[in-house]
């Protein structure tokens, strides 16, 4: 077979003219997501309010997709090892975070080295509020510390371990506020999670700690430890007899705690997969798994969409850290 001038042309045009679609079908971002299984990172162990939420909501998203969302426990660092790998994740859609504000914000004055940058690494997806986190302390403490002025009182010039779930968490800022402020020398001792220092409480190897209700909720029903103060803006609803710092009298804003869970992604993920993750995350509160774990955890405000959870990250930055430096927590 012989090619002639006159067809070699007319291929070479016809090859010219495919050529710009060709290109357009390579470089254009894919329009169909998800189209494979989803991981979701949790920087915490399984047992606690971070991880329930994240299997609650997943089932909804797995369910609005039809696609596998597998949860994967990386606790560690106080999340900053779970973090940075989602941090070093391809920006795909496929990689996800869920962790607590505190990774994000407090852990960049705890640590000297986080192993990724919380603002240049990683977008925030949705926020879902961590609802009120009682104060409690173990039922070997006398039956007269049933609030906290009554626990300042017991406490002071005595051996008492405070639990906090993670360094720099909102339960290291409450013990050290108040041992700063009140003359106080409770060691905080740190976990991986709240399921290994609910343990600890069981056993008494603490004296106080702070964290969520469904949490501490075996605790409770045991009689193991009692609330003595909710340090938040409202009481908590199934236990309305506890009343908030602010109402005995704990103005100081280190004692009412603000944050939320974040679910977050690598910074480079297409904004259209980061949009269509808020609204399922969002609504995944409204769904049947996710409406049963806000009601176990008492938790009433609704998930803040991607905007307005970038919006609030910035007051809490801006609120949380001068706090910390404020109370001279030395990074580690």
């Amino acid at each position: 077979m012989t090619t002639t001038r006159r067809t070699l042309l007319r291929a070479t045009a016809g090859l010219a003219l495919a050529a710009p679609s060709i290109v357009r079908a390579q470089g254009a971002a894919p329009t169909a997501w998800p189209t494979k299984p989803i991981t979701i990172v949790v920087n915490f162990p399984a047992g606690g309010l971070t991880d329930g939420i994240a299997r609650a909501f997943s089932q909804h998203v797995q369910q609005a997709t039809g696609q596998q969302v597998m949860i994967d426990n990386k606790p560690g660092a106080s999340g900053n090892i779970g973090a940075a790998l989602v941090a070093r994740a391809p920006a795909d859609g496929y990689t996800f975070l869920h962790t607590v504000s505190s990774t994000l914000v407090q852990n960049r004055v705890m640590f000297k080295t986080l192993g990724f940058d919380p603002d240049k690494d990683l977008t925030i997806i949705s926020g879902t509020s961590s609802g009120v986190l009682p104060v409690v302390v173990h039922k070997s403490l006398p039956p007269e510390v049933k609030d906290l002025k009554s626990f300042i009182e017991y406490a002071k010039g005595k051996k008492i371990n405070f639990g906090s779930w993670a360094l720099g968490s909102s339960a290291h800022i409450f013990a050290q506020a108040l041992n700063e402020k009140y003359g106080l020398t409770m060691e905080v001792v740190t976990y991986k999670g709240e399921a290994p220092m609910w343990q600890d409480m069981g056993a008494g190897s603490l004296q106080a700690a702070m964290g969520s209700p469904q949490a501490m909720n075996a605790l409770l029903l045991k009689g193991d430890v009692r609330p003595i103060v909710a340090p938040s803006r409202v009481r908590y609803a199934k236990l309305p007899d506890v009343s908030t710092s602010a109402e005995q009298g704990f103005t100081d804003p280190s004692f009412t705690v603000r944050g939320w869970l974040a679910l977050a992604a690598p910074a480079a993920t297409p904004k259209e997969i980061v949009k269509k993750m808020s609204d399922l995350w969002v609504g995944a509160a409204d769904s049947e798994p996710g409406k049963k774990m806000m009601d176990g955890f008492g938790l009433t405000e609704k998930p803040l969409n991607h905007e307005e959870v970038m919006k609030d990250y910035e007051v809490l930055k801006a609120t949380v850290i001068p706090r910390l430096v404020a109370l001279g927590l030395k990074p580690e």
